[in-house]
């Protein structure tokens, strides 16, 4: 077993790798053909004056952009940089590197073509405004690691201008993986859904959606009881109250808590059978930990650095711990869903993203883990089992078509084999481009 200071030296490790290879590759992403080039007479065809035929027949008919164009494929990634990972507000162009690796992911594990846009403005009114402008140019929005409370108006108002599907991330993904993790969580510890008592520490992006999916699957709200800067939420919370702009934080003000309880983390943590943690490193103290029922399942999800190291959690007597991180047991990561969902979305051109589409991509993924068999440090898939992807997109897609949402049909066949397809697609062009020295192995 490591000791405590191998761990921790273990997890600072990655970030001084990152440093050192995005200085060698300087970005992660590049724009790549995918129309042959035979010789220089090609670009009669693909640019000008053959270019011209197509321009002619969108303009007669807006809707062929989708065919004949990459817009049906696209997807922009875009953040004012204000609230990113656990760095808080360091700018969009610090933001960066973190918008490039999620266009990474979203290329390499579902097949979508992610441009990441960092916006010079943090005015919530100017990012929508933008966002409506980009809708010509792309099949989808995800929105980034931006500050609360303004992303939850920002989501809002551009979903509701919007006909492409416009997602945050941060909100509506991590409340996604969350609840597959849960459920399976659940299973193992055999305690139902509806009858857990629930901490929830952090009342931001990520745990607000994450309260809105716990009630759609079944969770008794007066059984919750949630943590902000402020203490617990209740009717005595009047500064959420009287501010329109946590008005989500009201709601649960007003639904939970049953026992009308005050304080802090500590008072939140006693007796609970789950903590949901999105907060902020190292705020929970094992000792807190130990005040919470047999079987305690824990997630800590601040990244880099989790409310409480899992090791902590365990000594202190969590069965369960999951956190953010890659490098310990049971990451609990948008990357499981948000490559599927949108490869969904896209596949069958929904005109947003639902929250029962999410909760559809939720079960499954919760699903495809315990087929395979769950365990205290195996509750949910990983990035390694890229063929869950597939079945996340055909439950998104076919949810939206159940919805009316969607405007192409497809049956689970041919989502899964079409999502399949371009996945297999994009791993054999990289395995190739690697082989042939077009991409170059790692210094040493």
């Amino acid at each position: 077993m490591p000791t405590k200071e191998e761990l921790l030296a273990r997890a600072q490790k990655p970030a001084e790798e990152s440093r050192r290879l995005h200085a060698f590759y300087k970005g992660k992403i590049q724009t790549f053909p995918k129309c042959p080039i035979r010789s220089l007479d090609d670009f009669a065809l693909w640019y000008t004056p053959g270019v011209a035929a197509p321009c002619r027949d969108i303009q007669d008919n807006p809707g062929l952009v989708y065919d004949l164009t990459n817009k049906a494929n696209s997807i922009a990634v875009v953040s004012d940089g204000t609230r990113v990972l656990g760095l808080g507000d360091i700018g969009p162009e610090a933001g960066l590197p973190v918008m490039e690796g999620k266009a990474l992911l979203f290329k390499y594990l579902g097949g979508v073509d992610a441009v990441p846009i960092c916006l010079g403005t943090k005015d919530p009114n100017e990012i929508v405004r933008t966002v409506k402008l980009l809708e010509p140019s792309f099949g989808g929005i995800n929105l980034e690691d931006m500050a609360m409370p303004k992303c939850f108006c920002v989501l809002e108002e551009a979903r509701r201008i919007c006909s492409i599907p416009v997602w945050h991330d941060d909100q509506q993904g991590t409340a996604t993986v969350l609840l597959a993790a849960l459920i399976n969580a659940l299973k193992i510890v055999g305690k139902p859904f509806g009858k857990v008592r629930i901490a929830m520490i952090g009342m931001g992006a990520a745990n607000v959606p994450t309260y809105r999916f716990l009630k759609a699957k079944g969770a008794e709200p007066a059984s919750i009881v949630a943590c902000d800067l402020g203490g617990i939420l209740g009717t005595h919370r009047i500064d959420h109250r009287d501010n329109p702009e946590f008005a989500e934080q009201w709601n649960v003000c007003l639904e939970t808590n049953r026992e009308g309880r005050r304080g802090g983390i500590p008072e939140t943590l006693r007796g609970a059978d789950v903590c949901i943690a999105f907060s902020a490193g190292g705020i929970i103290k094992p000792e807190w930990i130990t005040t919470m029922a047999k079987d305690a399942i824990v997630f800590a999800c601040a990244n880099p650095v989790p409310e409480i190291w899992p090791w902590e959690a365990k000594e202190a007597g969590a069965r369960i711990v999951a956190t953010g991180r890659s490098d310990f047991p049971n990451q609990v990561n948008n990357s499981l869903v948000f490559p599927g969902i949108f490869r969904g979305a896209l596949d069958v051109r929904a005109r947003t993203i639902s929250d029962e589409m999410a909760i559809a991509a939720a079960m499954e993924l919760a699903t495809c883990a315990e087929a395979r068999g769950i365990s205290d440090s195996n509750i949910i898939c990983t990035m390694d089992e890229w063929e869950v992807v597939p079945r996340i997109a055909a439950a998104t897609a076919l949810k939206a078509q159940e919805q009316g949402l969607a405007q192409l049909s497809r049956t689970n066949m041919q989502l899964m084999e079409g999502a399949a397809e371009r996945i297999r697609q994009v791993r054999e062009t990289v395995r190739l481009v690697m082989k042939e020295g077009g991409i170059l192995p790692p210094p040493a």
